[in-house]
């Protein structure tokens, strides 16, 4: 893939996700995208390959989409108007099918694969995670916290994303979890003071 291509990736992309308010908007993609390919060339991977699949990793996603199947189908038809080989194609879908936390705590079987989700999973902790929890949660009519019910923001935290530090498969993304997750961490303890 060359660099005309991707950019018609990232338009695409673009127009898919602008309106987006849960926290999976054009941006989310942007970060996971810088974040894939800074963790694509410590690790030796295929950086373009990395970065396509990371501008296209949501598409699809059951929450974002009433019909996650068209939308993966429309997905591999602008692919292919843009000229994209059916091997990476296939590699791209492959990448994004294994990318999402809901599918359990299965290992991509690439390289390239850990590497996006471990980008995708990056972008969930630290600073901008909490902004993209509360994003979502306010999207979905979540409230910020509850005592006694566990459909609630903070739940989420202790659902998935202090979760998450421990579940990365390369070592840059290690690295950077480590200080995100923290910075959760100390949100948290001061969430509850505040709190009580």
């Amino acid at each position: 893939m060359d660099r005309d291509q991707l950019e018609s990736i990232q338009r695409y992309v673009y127009e898919v996700f602008k309106r987006d308010a849960t926290g999976h908007d054009f941006y989310h993609m942007q970060r996971v995208v810088k974040l894939s390919g800074q963790i694509a060339e410590a690790e030796h991977a295929d950086i373009a390959l990395c970065e396509a699949a990371a501008w296209l990793h949501d598409i699809g996603d059951h929450k974002l989409f009433d019909n996650p199947e068209i939308a993966k189908k429309e997905m591999q038809q602008f692919l292919r108007s843009i000229a994209i080989l059916e091997s990476d194609i296939s590699d791209i879908i492959t990448i994004i099918d294994g990318v999402s936390y809901s599918k359990g705590e299965t290992v991509p079987a690439t390289l390239e694969g850990r590497i996006v989700q471990d980008a995708d999973r990056l972008d969930a902790i630290g600073a901008i995670g909490i902004a993209r929890t509360f994003a979502y949660g306010g999207a979905n009519h979540q409230l910020i916290y509850h005592p006694s019910e566990t459909k609630n923001s903070i739940q989420h935290f202790y659902d998935k994303l202090l979760r998450l530090r421990g579940l990365m498969h390369t070592n840059t993304a290690k690295l950077i979890a480590a200080e995100r997750h923290q910075y959760m961490v100390d949100f948290i303890d001061q969430f509850f003071k505040e709190w009580k």
